[in-house]
């Protein structure tokens, strides 16, 4: 059975649904290709939805925890794994039933299977009654990636990715995370939220790697009490697994030669599905990391043909996937538009959150740009005193002669929405001035932006700074 369309998106996660929902809605026949049996994607369903509902209790346990020395004491809290695992499941159920109703109305078909092509204008399916073909003017590749798997690690199911810990199995009395980046961390909190004794191994010289150490701080200082180990500039050499748990043997500045586990998580990045393509047949190459080169429409080296999200360069972000999704489709619709975002802005939904945008000091100084910096403390902010989480910061970065802000960080509970102000600040081109003028709510977190600026500006009031006048 041959499939004609005009659109043809294979892969149908953030990037691809909306790459998919786009076209349909710009008046072209769209047919769209998923391997998993329900729309979404990986992070629908085995990422980033499952994750921050299990974030979610998280947060509640440990803000029921610290109520005690606000006097008010729940107890220890009684855990139904059984339960939690539901709840998880209701949340990514409701969401892949809305995507497929979705679809329904735009009359996007669905076809489930596994696509490589087969020319520059065929793609062949193999799904579960089949295969077949589907023959396209344009496609869209949304195929995605999927967790670096780490040689000579025994093949265990006490090894896990974060697909694995997200299945929720149980929870170890001792785990080690291998790989201190967003997923890795975000994972410790769960389990150890739920109980769970955590050690963390990373072989970069810090957590959350390449991330302005400034903003981490306040992170490293939380987990640092809550788990038993973290050991930056480390590796694991070995896995040995027996009756009584994983013996794993390490590298490294302060690690011990070996230690045993009940569970080892793997997180040390994804690498993009562009080897399960068959991209050779369509005439598209692949740079040495396995992404593929794009312009700023999205188009491959095939102009028909477009890529986007974990296949293309830039970070693996859900949020980046489908703006890239939309420019795709719209392109292919005949819209002149183009990928021209000055930013994109990236969270670690940890305990305390740290979310970032725009340019770092580090990148700053690299290319030779004159900027000044501000950095409010939340131990100055009337709300998070109120809320017991004076550990945060808000961090703004504006070009010294222009003012105009150039980057920012925010580390503490709900940094991953406080963050998108100062995207649009920079986005809209705005100086320090625009946010220190702009009156915000009090007392809230998101003040502390204001503060910030003001700290910039030379008009704050909230701290004492020697003095200093605008």
């Amino acid at each position: 059975m041959t499939i004609e369309t005009e659109v043809l998106v294979i892969g149908a996660g953030p990037g691809g649904y909306t790459a998919a929902f786009r076209a349909a809605d710009l008046g072209k026949k769209v047919t769209l290709v998923e391997r998993f049996p329900v729309l979404g994607g990986v992070c629908l369903n085995v990422g980033c939805i499952p994750s921050k509902a299990l974030l979610h209790l998280a947060e509640l346990i440990y803000q029921a925890g610290d109520a005690a020395a606000k006097g008010i004491d729940f107890g220890a809290p009684k855990i139904d794994l059984n339960k939690v695992r539901a709840w998880k499941e209701r949340v990514v159920k409701t969401l892949n039933t809305g995507l497929a109703g979705l679809a329904k109305q735009r009359q996007v078909q669905v076809v489930q299977g596994v696509a490589k092509f087969v020319s520059p204008h065929e793609v062949e399916v193999e799904g579960p009654e089949g295969s077949e073909t589907i023959r396209f003017q344009n496609a869209i590749i949304a195929a995605g990636s999927r967790p670096v798997q780490l040689p000579g690690f025994p093949d265990d199911p006490r090894i896990m990715d974060s697909t694995d810990a997200l299945a929720l199995e149980e929870v170890p009395g001792h785990l080690l995370v291998v790989g201190a980046g967003v997923i890795g961390l975000e994972m410790a909190c769960v389990y150890h939220a739920l109980g769970a004794k955590i050690s963390v191994v990373e072989l970069a010289d810090q957590i959350l790697p390449g991330t302005d150490p400034e903003l981490i701080r306040p992170l490293l200082q939380t987990i640092t009490k809550r788990y038993e180990n973290i050991w930056l500039r480390s590796k694991v050499t070995g896995v040995e697994a027996g009756a009584d748990g994983l013996t794993v043997r390490f590298e490294g500045e302060g690690v011990p030669d070996q230690a045993r586990f009940d569970r080892l998580l793997v997180a040390v990045g994804r690498r993009p599905n562009s080897d399960r393509l068959n991209l050779a047949a369509a005439g598209i190459d692949t740079d040495e990391r396995g992404l593929i080169p794009v312009d700023e429409q999205m188009r491959t080296q095939v102009p028909h043909i477009y890529a986007i999200g974990d296949l293309v360069p830039g970070p693996m972000l859900a949020h980046k996937a489908s703006h890239e999704g939309k420019i795709a489709a719209e392109v292919i619709a005949g819209e002149k538009v183009a990928f021209q975002a000055l930013t994109i802005p990236a969270v670690a939904y940890t305990d305390p959150e740290v979310a970032w945008m725009g340019r770092s000091e580090a990148e700053l100084k690299e290319a030779g740009i004159e900027y000044d910096k501000a950095v409010f403390p939340w131990a100055a902010s009337g709300r998070a005193l109120a809320m017991g989480r004076r550990e945060g910061l808000t961090k703004l970065l504006c070009d010294r002669k222009t003012r105009r802000i150039l980057g920012a960080g925010i580390t503490g509970p709900h940094a991953g929405e406080l963050i998108s102000e100062a995207v649009l600040a920079l986005e809209m081109g705005a100086d320090a001035e625009d946010l220190a003028l702009t009156i915000h709510p009090h007392p809230t977190l998101s003040e502390t932006l204001m503060f910030a600026a003001e700290i910039l500006e030379g008009t704050i009031t909230d701290l004492y700074l020697g003095g200093k006048k605008k």
